[in-house]
């Protein structure tokens, strides 16, 4: 460039003070990507803008480009307990975390029931002046509940919750029943008086508004038009819950307290422990329980998750319920891996059919465990399966190893990120029990600490941006197969992590967990749960 030209674009890229003194409701980011671009069309036109002009102008097109929205759909109060245990060290444990319910989401469904079986327990216990005034029960749907929750069964739930039914206990069959007579009244008894209530006391009300959680409800004992009580709750994902004003029980302190992977492997590591030990000596100080009683709920968690694949294998051809008219293949998928001429595609056809076995089965409303969520239920027992009912037939203490490895890793994604697709999109759901399962796998098998970290990071970091856009509001599309892909890129990361050098693994998973976070921050509400975009918006329906 000639010394006339440089003299002439000089002033083109002045420097502008980092303090800027920018409107409220314009996005930094977008101002400064604003001011670039007038820099750049500046030095091709040769146009020279004053600082003041182009700050101005920036400002201005920014402002009309992407103001910040007010708290939406897709935003958390910080009031609430699930924002507030991510400062501190982690203290979730496993009877919290693993859980038994009704499909298809743990947050839509799950949740939702928890929520109004706690609501009928708390009305029973009123006093009777105040349930005498009592003529019938409603519960309020709003943001992602209200949006896709008639493709989750939501209403059907938080009936079920109401008339005293629990997610781990109920027949499956019971809740297939009131999709199939929906103007059903059941009776409910509280104090001297009997209430009917239907599926129209459940209401879908604002999909889009200020919630203080993406799942929020409100559950009323009403009196004529008024509520005598009411409580407002919220489902943040993997079946947990908790109301406005909640107090969180008290817990013991966890034996090796951490906030992250690398504090939780330098415990291991320097107490010359695997990741698995650590996670049990917290769990029994934290909980309160003996190595025996975890060991015993681990058991039947395992046995759970083989359950739902082999009720699920069992199904040999069937149509999933809903307007997409989804066959169910996984027994399909299952019996041509037999064939001797796919002898080759054997190994990740029957990890997927497994997978694709269970997730069907909570397509289907049927009983799933939450690992960490309905919508992901496919991912872990496909693992569990592979690694207990095959050739290599692991013995149990291998599978509790595994669970609670895994569970280390879902712990950390709940406490510095998000298990619901309503909050983060479908990364939180089937990137969380990828990596997951990738860690079980790395923990069952006797895997280092380093290479138990690496194995789970990869699978995290390939699942990045997944949007959970779930067609016509069915855990199905893409659900059912994505948690197929989820438990082979599991075993694939695992693979990887046990033949590379660990140390030269260039990226740690708590650096993956922080960008789980920030790109659910950054994803557009109507990726998230909503389905209002994505498959859910392209796929026409015949």
């Amino acid at each position: 460039m000639s010394k006339k030209s440089s003299d002439n674009n000089d002033n083109v890229f002045p420097e502008f003070s980092a303090e800027l003194n920018l409107p409220a409701n314009i996005d930094r980011r977008t101002f400064l990507i604003r001011n670039a671009v007038i820099g750049a069309a500046a030095a091709m036109t040769g146009t020279v803008w004053t600082t003041e002009a182009r700050t101005q102008q920036a400002a201005k097109e920014a402002a009309e480009k992407s103001p910040l929205p007010p708290l939406d759909s897709t935003s958390m109060s910080p009031e609430l307990d699930v924002v507030k245990r991510s400062k501190g060290p982690v203290m979730t444990v496993l009877d919290e975390f693993y859980k038994v319910g009704p499909g298809p989401s743990s947050s839509h469904t799950i949740g939702p029931m928890r929520i109004t079986y706690d609501f009928y327990q708390r009305c029973t216990k009123l006093p009777a002046d105040q349930l005498k005034q009592a003529t019938g029960l409603k519960v309020h749907l709003y943001g992602s509940l209200s949006a896709t929750g008639k493709g989750h069964g939501t209403e059907r739930a938080a009936l079920a919750g109401l008339i005293g039914k629990e997610p781990a206990t109920v027949d499956p069959l019971f809740l297939d029943e009131m999709k199939e007579k929906p103007d059903q009244s059941y009776p409910l008894k509280l104090g001297d008086k009997t209430f009917n209530l239907s599926l129209a006391d459940i209401i879908y009300d604002t999909p889009k508004g200020e919630f203080p959680h993406p799942n929020t409800m409100t559950c009323k004992l009403m009196a004529g038009d008024k509520p005598v009580y009411e409580l407002e709750y919220y489902s943040p994902g993997g079946g947990f819950y908790e109301w406005k004003g909640y107090t969180p029980p008290k817990k013991g302190q966890p034996k090796y307290p951490y906030e992250t992977m690398k504090e939780l492997r330098q415990h291991a590591e320097k107490n010359k422990l695997s990741i698995a030990q650590v996670i049990m000596a917290n769990e029994v100080a934290v909980s309160g329980k003996t190595e025996e009683q975890i060991n015993a709920f681990l058991d039947k968690i395992a046995a759970a998750m083989l359950a739902t694949v082999k009720a699920g294998l069992a199904v040999k051809e069937g149509v999933l319920p809903g307007p997409i008219k989804l066959h169910s293949k996984a027994a399909t998928v299952w019996e041509r891996a037999q064939e001797n001429k796919y002898e080759a595609d054997r190994a990740v056809a029957l990890l997927s059919a497994c997978a694709l076995a269970a997730s069907e089965e909570n397509a289907r409303g049927h009983l799933v465990i939450t690992a960490p969520t309905g919508g992901s239920a496919g991912v872990m027992p496909a693992i569990v399966y592979a690694l207990t009912e095959t050739k290599r037939k692991l013995p149990q203490d291998k599978v509790r190893q595994g669970l609670l490895g895994g569970a280390a890793i879902g712990y950390l994604c709940k406490h510095n990120a998000t298990l619901s697709g309503a909050e983060g999109g479908c990364q939180s759901e089937i990137g969380v029990a990828s990596s997951m399962s990738a860690a079980f796998i790395a923990s069952a098998l006797d895997a280092s600490p380093l290479v138990t970290e690496n194995a789970a990071e990869s699978a995290l970091q390939h699942h990045l941006g997944m949007t959970c856009d779930p067609v016509a509001g069915y855990v199905q599309v893409p659900c059912i197969e994505r948690c197929a892909f989820g438990a082979v890129k599991a075993w694939t990361a695992f693979m990887i992590a046990t033949n590379e050098i660990g140390w030269r693994h260039r990226v740690d998973l708590d650096t993956t967990i922080k960008t789980l976070a920030d790109t659910g921050k950054d994803m557009s509400t109507k990726y998230k749960e909503t389905s209002e975009a994505g498959l859910a918006q392209n796929l026409v329906l015949c």
